[in-house]
């Protein structure tokens, strides 16, 4: 489900429960050259994942059902032979494309029409749209808006196998299935005046309008565009396939053309349907900016219980029938506080693992005072130091190394500077250097000091 997709969804499920009403799943499939195997499922487990729970649909039946529009070819050929009753609409035996405004067909005696008919001439079903005047309707976003009739085509409703169109369909089942607010994307605006006609050519109430901004994407050359997989993952599977939570996703993608009144940005699902309102939506389009849905994914997993957190990242860390999976909770300790998702545990420990070559001169920083003299003297002292350590526990680790800065004249981020880049070969990693020191173990802690004081002196002597 692409994340345009789940953020309607999620608005409609928002407002609906907000206002102690209904949200309807409604499987549309009536454009069968369209029709997606399994798609149907992917729509059940997206919703689930989601946290968008509905209240009529498919699966658990509801006073309007059937739910399916495949199910419904009855209800809708009455309803458009209403239509063909009344005079707006007519039988098109010429089958033009659906492009063409208008055909001659609308002008064909009932005769005629019989003609065809009896001699099983094909056909398709279209609105007859009025020829002058105007359409005006409200929407809640965008305001009031116009459009001149002769510029609408004569759109086809029924089609020659028997099955409705899109905006036929929604049209008669949202009157049907009593719908009183319908959210969708702005690119549905401008058929919404084919839409309104067809209410008042039934002579049904008009249900509320509410079209939703365009989501973009952040192009390379500095412009936006409709929102793409050449930006990034843009469906809700690929995101949860990328490691951000469902909870995150849906706080995150609610902000995507919604504004909350106050300037709270970090959201669970009954803080959101508490918070959302219809005056809170822009019209400008909403830039699908992937760092700060970072930011709201850390921020999510920081609120997970820590054994929730350690069971979903597990599955991602690849410490699995590895020497460190024994090391895993003092792992997930560091991670929960640190990472943005969890696609990216396996980079960030990659170094526990394995110290990969790194060069001499991350030993240097000024902040810290480190030079490659004083990190010499300082991991060779830590090493002198940490042979006779027999506990190998955080606390004794801290303790250990508090002493031996204050014995030493140094402050304790002095001393563990070329210390953590000695056991990590990384400017950043996910904890200090005691906290790594602990995970590595006595053995491996104590080898890649070594290696660290090795590596210092052979480039001095070049």
């Amino acid at each position: 489900m692409h994340i345009g997709n789940l953020r309607t969804a999620l608005y409609a499920f928002l407002f609906a429960k907000s206002q102690k009403g209904d949200f309807v799943l409604r499987i549309e499939d009536t454009d069968q050259k369209r029709y997606v195997e399994d798609a149907t499922r992917v729509i059940y487990e997206t919703l689930e994942a989601a946290q968008i729970q509905h209240d009529e649909g498919p699966d658990i039946g509801g006073d309007y059902g059937p739910y399916i529009q495949s199910e419904r070819k009855d209800m809708y050929k009455k309803c458009v032979l209403e239509l063909v009753d009344k005079g707006h609409a007519y039988y098109c035996f010429c089958q033009k494309d659906d492009d063409n405004r208008h055909c001659h067909c609308r002008d064909a005696s009932k005769e005629e029409v019989e003609s065809h008919l009896s001699a099983g001439k094909s056909f398709v079903i279209r609105q007859k749209m009025p020829l002058e005047g105007v359409t005006s309707f409200s929407d809640f976003v965008f305001g009031e808006i116009s459009v001149e009739n002769k510029t609408l085509d004569d759109q086809i409703l029924l089609k020659s196998d028997g099955l409705p169109t899109y905006n036929f369909a929604n049209v008669v089942d949202d009157h049907l299935m009593k719908i009183t607010h319908v959210i969708r994307g702005s690119e549905y605006l401008s058929s919404n005046p084919k839409y309104i006609l067809l209410y008042k050519a039934f002579g049904w109430e008009i249900p509320s309008f509410i079209h939703l901004p365009l989501i973009v994407g952040k192009n390379d050359d500095g412009t936006v565009s409709k929102l793409s997989k050449r930006h990034g993952a843009v469906s809700f599977q690929d995101l949860l396939n990328d490691g951000y939570l469902p909870s995150a996703i849906n706080n995150y993608i609610s902000l995507l053309g919604w504004s909350p009144k106050s300037d709270k940005e970090i959201f669970s699902m009954n803080e959101l349907i508490e918070a959302f309102s219809l005056s809170g939506i822009n019209k400008s389009p909403a830039i699908f900016d992937y760092q700060k849905l970072d930011w709201v994914n850390s921020e999510h997993i920081k609120l997970l219980p820590f054994e929730t957190f350690s069971s979903m990242a597990f599955p991602y860390s690849k410490v699995e029938k590895t020497n460190l999976e024994g090391k895993w909770n003092e792992i997930a300790k560091l991670l929960q506080p640190r990472i943005h998702k969890f696609s990216e545990i396996p980079e960030s420990i990659h170094f526990l693992h394995q110290l990969e070559d790194y060069h001499v001169e991350l030993f240097i920083n000024k902040k810290n005072r480190s030079t490659l003299e004083t990190s010499s003297d300082i991991l060779t002292k830590v090493v002198h130091t940490m042979k006779q350590v027999d506990s190998w526990d955080i606390d004794v680790l801290n303790s250990t190394f508090a002493e031996l800065a204050e014995k030493n004249n140094l402050k304790f981020g002095h001393l563990a500077w070329p210390v953590r880049m000695a056991v990590s070969g990384l400017v950043v990693t996910p904890g200090g250097a005691t906290d790594i020191m602990l995970i590595l173990g006595k053995e491996e802690s104590l080898r890649r000091l070594h290696v660290g004081i090795e590596k210092i002196q052979n480039h001095q002597m070049l």
